[in-house]
């Protein structure tokens, strides 16, 4: 099954219809993943993690530690993400998609917005 990923103006066509978001915590400065699929309904969080946690970075209902990360199942579907970077982590969010990497929003105030197409 293919999907579309718009990011931003871009369009990602997706062999596979999950993605992978992952970025550092300005506070603590560890990473938190989480595992998305694009929906005819919107984007659905199947799971997140967090290599630790802090401020602001409590893990989610019925979490379980494993792989040195707390890891949860996703409940949530929304029909866009914006992801705005803080400038205070050095860099933006990981998109991984079908084996291949890429950063966004990288520039402080420089919000990018993911929606299916």
């Amino acid at each position: 099954m293919t999907a579309c990923l718009a990011i931003g103006a871009a369009i990602l066509h997706l062999a596979a219809p999950g993605f992978t978001l992952s970025w550092t915590h300005s506070v603590e400065r560890v990473e938190w993943r989480e595992v998305w699929r694009v929906d005819p309904a919107g984007l659905s969080l199947q799971s997140a993690s967090v290599e630790g946690s802090g401020a602001g970075m409590e893990p989610g209902p019925n979490a379980a530690f494993r792989d040195g990360r707390w890891t949860w199942p996703g409940d949530l579907t929304v029909p866009r993400l914006t992801l705005a970077a803080s400038g205070a982590t050095g860099g933006g969010w990981t998109l991984c998609a079908d084996g291949e990497c890429r950063v966004l929003g990288t520039d402080r105030g420089q919000p990018v917005t993911l929606a299916p197409c």
